[in-house]
């Protein structure tokens, strides 16, 4: 077994992990750190799904990170330039060469009386194992399952001829040139993928059980690419980004307040998408905008091929698969040769490893997330976790401040340790994500930590309100207690 030492430890190497890394070496330069990856390559998310016109569904200018500007005049990039452009970072701030590929993180023990974290990690070639010890560890994980996609048991799939696939493993050698094919889902994938593959399949049909809200956006970023032409390129970057951010709030804030005028203007939207005599059910959900996570489309890609005819929408439940393709419940057909489950996520919290403080096994279910940074009675932990109503990577920018700050005033108070204490019992039934009711945030309900009634207990999906909290609010709060001194006395200090 071998035994690796870092001070810091971060788990994954994707757009969160990297982020991280880089906040870390621009700003604590003489901090070692080391990233542990489970994949062979950088890129977590934008490395593995791989299905045809797999793309962003938030705008670069935001999606991409502060620190480095994303360059491009695409609003919603493909994969592979996302995967490049994480790489391209890493290799800029040299965090490439702490990248240790191919471990996967199956435990994580705190000691109180070593003060250090050790992981345990399999090397997935080999099956061999290797243990890590850290003084903070980083959790970097995402929160769904790389192995399994979330795949509902239809009736009678086994009986389907033809290839049934689900995106999250798409077989790079699959051809649907001239093939019918039945995508299930109606979310961000169903939406990227039927526009895309209908360009070569003989005709691609979207069958939901129900519809989403789906809008259109410009594919290219115009006023940037106007405003180039006079201004300075950093200039037009921060411009472009702060823009985009307060235009994701007053947005989401606008479908909060006003639901039934939210509604009727991205109803108004698909309608001139899609033509006059298109059936409206088809982009009507029962639920208000914003209760769920929004479909963008750029330029109205999905609109279009179903005005062409090259793609159509059925809304109906699946009775059962047949050996040539989909019955409804309504005895209707679906012939197809193809047959895509973009059916969602199965969520897991930390990479499905297991933790451990002084041997008791801690379920992130127990507890409330701090100032949605680190976990409630869990010491040295940052767990990055980014927005659901907004830019994944805005909150990780914040969230890798934060730890910037944390570090710097342990360094400067000669303390080692650092743990969120619940003094008031704040712990409430709801989850981290409640606030939208799309399935796999149901799902995701007894795995998650818990939502605390007050904050810092409370996750709060607000930039703003985070920027302050993380950026200005004084570290010793009264709530982060700390422990442990660099000259070996662990007794407890709690800073008000």
């Amino acid at each position: 077994m071998t035994s690796n030492r870092a001070t810091v430890l971060i788990i994954g190497a994707g757009l969160s992990g990297i982020g991280v890394a880089c906040r870390l070496r621009r700003e604590l330069p003489d901090r070692d750190f080391a990233i542990l990856e489970r994949r062979d390559r950088i890129g977590g998310t934008w490395d593995l799904f791989r299905y045809p016109g797999v793309r962003s569904d938030s705008d670069m200018f935001s999606f991409g990170y502060e620190f480095r500007p994303w360059n491009g005049l695409k609003v919603l990039a493909d994969g592979e330039s996302i995967r490049s452009y994480v790489a391209a970072t890493a290799e800029e701030y040299g965090v490439d060469r702490a990248i240790h590929y191919g471990l996967r993180v199956v435990a994580a023990d705190w000691s109180s009386e070593r003060q250090q974290w050790t992981v345990t990690a399999v090397r997935e070639a080999t099956g061999g194992t290797e243990t890590w010890t850290c003084s903070f560890l980083v959790t970097c994980t995402g929160y769904y399952d790389y192995d399994r996609g979330h795949l509902p048991g239809f009736p009678g799939a086994e009986r389907f001829g033809g290839v049934l696939v689900h995106p999250q493993h798409w077989p790079q050698e699959l051809d649907h040139t001239g093939k019918r094919v039945a995508v299930i889902g109606s979310g961000a994938t169903a939406v990227t993928l039927v526009p895309a593959m209908a360009e070569r399949a003989a005709h691609v049909t979207m069958v939901q059980r129900s519809p989403s809200y789906v809008f259109s956006l410009p594919s290219v970023d115009r006023v940037t690419a106007w405003q180039r032409r006079f201004l300075p390129e950093s200039l037009v970057h921060r411009m472009a980004r702060r823009r985009n951010i307060r235009m994701q709030r007053t947005v989401f804030r606008a479908a909060r307040r006003f639901p039934g005028a939210t509604r009727r203007l991205l109803l108004a939207g698909v309608r001139r998408g899609v033509g006059r005599d298109f059936d409206m059910t088809h982009f009507s959900p029962r639920y208000a905008p914003w209760d769920e996570r929004l479909c963008a489309v750029p330029d109205g890609d999905l609109f279009r091929v179903l005005r062409e005819g090259r793609a159509s929408v059925v809304t109906e439940a699946i009775l059962t698969f047949t050996a040539t393709g989909i019955r409804l419940a309504s005895g209707r057909e679906v012939d197809a040769d193809i047959v895509v489950t973009a059916t969602g996520l199965n969520l897991q919290a930390l990479g499905g490893a297991t933790v451990r403080v002084d041997g008791a096994v801690r379920d992130l279910h127990d507890v409330c997330t701090y100032k949605s940074v680190m976990l409630e009675g869990i010491p040295n932990l940052a767990w990055v976790f980014g927005y659901t109503n907004a830019s994944w990577t805005l909150k990780v920018d914040l969230a890798a401040a934060y730890l910037v700050r944390l570090l710097r005033h342990l360094d400067t108070t000669g303390r080692t340790v650092a743990v969120p204490v619940d003094r008031a019992a704040n712990a409430t039934a709801a989850g981290v994500v409640d606030e939208l009711s799309s399935g796999y945030i149901r799902r995701a309900k007894d795995i998650m930590p818990r939502q605390g009634r007050d904050f810092p207990w409370r996750m709060v999906m607000d930039y703003r309100h985070d920027r302050k909290v993380l950026l200005s609010d004084p570290i010793a709060d009264g709530v982060l207690e700390f422990h442990g001194r660099l000259d070996g006395d662990r007794t407890a200090e709690s800073s008000a």
